[in-house]
């Protein structure tokens, strides 16, 4: 059984990408082949190379919403962070959120946004030792809440980027299939498509389809067990349309590669298997935890960036690429000075 110690890796810090590159199709591309364990290094504009008329390509169009914002305790005046991220219910404004720090905020605190106090949100739960509930009182429609908390929000680029955040950001920091709102965190292997790749896909007949998993917290928390059975992944929406499922077969069935453009599109095939190992159409709540050893059942090859150490996303990737392979790539990556994590390049695996 694999444990947390075993996806350590050091990573230089000048190879965490502060910015994407200047045009998303141009970032650097790792080609992984699992059978022969072959080591490519390409352009990702490079990557339909790999591909043929009748293969298909799975986006995911969630879209990232500015999901950080700031406010003050009320009587203290404190500032507090607040990542929001998912609505529990439209009506009376409930939201499932993130504090920081969370030790200053109790059940009935209140806390203020913008210059003017033009939002206020009351702690009504706790529901872990960093989540709270939180009400927003606010008297309008849920259009204007929203408008509200665009004009208030940040795009959460995450910490790790540690530079001022710029306009170009909220663009940057989302697909160009990004159609659904409901992510607290982009879907990074999709940042490197281009309108241009895209169409260069129709003109090589390689079929593009998307699903929809908003990412959460599940995507992206930290694992802190050492034995990964006991890791609980937090459940993020995923729908698969029936027109993405019934593409996704015909290529299966016509012998084509169906290829996952990044770990929640996997993960999202993984969660809608059916026993004669096709997928199947979803509307609803994914938990699915992915780490070596896994048995995969649709998809042939899967586009991914370079991901943190100790990560589900990294775990998820060593049980596709393999374990020993895809360690060695991340080696080979660190040698050849390749960007890693959101803005960084991307990895094709290919069975």
């Amino acid at each position: 059984m694999m444990k947390l110690g075993q996806f350590r890796y050091k990573l230089p810090e000048e190879l965490i990408a502060s910015y994407p590159a200047k045009h998303r199709d141009e970032s650097r591309l790792m080609v992984v082949h699992k059978q022969t364990g072959k080591i490519e290094h390409r352009m990702f504009k490079d990557v339909l190379d790999y591909f043929d008329e009748g293969d298909v390509m799975i986006n995911n169009n969630t879209k990232v919403f500015p999901a950080r914002m700031y406010g003050n305790k009320e009587k203290t005046g404190s500032m507090i962070e607040v990542f929001m991220l998912r609505e529990l219910n439209a009506q009376s404004l409930l939201w499932d959120t993130v504090v920081d720090p969370a030790r200053k905020i109790r059940i009935g605190n209140k806390l203020y946004f913008g210059e003017n106090d033009e939002l206020v949100a009351e702690v009504i739960d706790n529901t872990t030792s960093r989540g709270r509930t939180l009400r927003f009182l606010f008297d309008g429609s849920h259009e204007e809440f929203k408008a509200l908390v665009y004009k208030l929000g940040e795009t959460p680029v995450p910490k790790y980027i540690n530079r001022p955040l710029e306009p170009e950001d909220d663009q940057w920091f989302q697909t160009i299939f990004a159609k659904h709102e409901g992510a607290v965190a982009a879907p990074t292997a999709g940042l490197h498509f281009s309108r241009e790749l895209v169409k260069r896909c129709e003109i090589k007949g390689v079929n593009l389809a998307e699903i929809t998993m908003h990412i959460g917290l599940g995507t992206f928390r930290q694992v802190e067990v050492e034995d990964l059975t006991k890791h609980k992944m937090d459940s993020e929406q995923c729908i698969i349309p029936e027109n993405t499922a019934a593409m996704v077969n015909q290529a299966l069935a016509n012998g084509r590669r169906v290829c996952a453009v990044g770990n929640t599109v996997l993960r999202a095939f993984e969660s809608s298997v059916s026993t004669e190992r096709t997928l199947k159409p979803f509307d609803g709540w994914i938990s699915k935890f992915i780490y070596p050893p896994y048995d995969f059942n649709i998809a042939d090859c899967l586009i991914t960036n370079f991901h943190q150490p100790e990560s589900a996303l990294l775990m998820c990737v060593c049980a596709y690429g393999g374990y020993d392979l895809v360690m060695q790539a991340y080696q080979e990556a660190i040698k050849e000075k390749y960007r890693f994590w959101a803005y960084g390049d991307a990895m094709l695996i290919i069975s």
